[in-house]
């Protein structure tokens, strides 16, 4: 494990500990897709261990989670995913944090930066939140995150650096594919379940109520 990247972990997980976002869940809990997509991630990260394939990257999954629960309450789900994907694929403890740091913590921190930045200086409408945040944002992160990845981690034996790149960047489109269809979907029927998202900021001249703020 590189120091630098424990040093991230510890850090991460000491801020969104220190900010409770728990506090600001329903009394009924969190909404039930929230549990369903951390209940699919463990399967997505170890794809490529179960297949045998280490070409086959995981499709992370972070970026969703952090539109869904905003980043700290993601950080917190994605440690317990890594616990459970570690159990599914019988990872060591040093894969198992990898794929916590690469899969899950450096995506869900990019695009909350990323997603910082399409709040404060593109346009507040409902197609730049889904295009910026949902598809563009994601594979962005995925992409950065996997690049990091490759050119600081050894690669699977047998595996090119130039293959790894694209292997990330194919799985990366994937997953802003899926985020995209998802989150527009989201917003369209149900956009309390993304905690990113709020009427009053994306629809500003429709007479709708105020949900939850976009503060995360």
């Amino acid at each position: 494990m590189a120091p630098a990247g424990v040093l991230f972990a510890i850090v991460a997980l000491a801020v969104a500990l220190a900010l409770r976002p728990w506090r600001g869940l329903p009394p009924s809990g969190p909404p039930w897709p929230w549990l369903a997509w951390c209940a699919l991630l463990p399967l997505s990260w170890v794809a490529d261990r179960l297949g045998a394939t280490p070409a086959a990257q995981p499709l992370a999954g972070a970026c969703l989670l952090v539109l869904m629960a905003g980043w700290p309450l993601a950080v917190l789900a994605l440690a317990a995913v890594a616990g459970v994907a570690a159990w599914l694929g019988d990872l060591p403890a040093a894969e198992a944090f990898g794929r916590f740091l690469w899969l899950g913590l450096v995506p869900a921190t990019i695009a909350l930066a990323l997603g910082g930045a399409v709040r404060r200086w593109l346009p507040h409408h409902l197609f730049v939140y889904i295009l910026g945040r949902g598809f563009i944002a994601t594979a962005l992160a995925n992409m950065a995150a996997g690049a990091l990845q490759a050119t600081v981690q050894p690669l699977p034996s047998g595996l090119a650096f130039e293959d790894m790149l694209l292997a990330r960047w194919l799985a990366g489109w994937g997953d802003a594919v899926l985020t995209g269809m998802i989150v527009a979907i989201f917003v369209a029927f149900r956009p309390e379940w993304l905690a990113t998202y709020t009427d009053r900021l994306y629809l500003p001249t429709r007479d709708l109520p105020t949900r939850e703020g976009d503060t995360r």
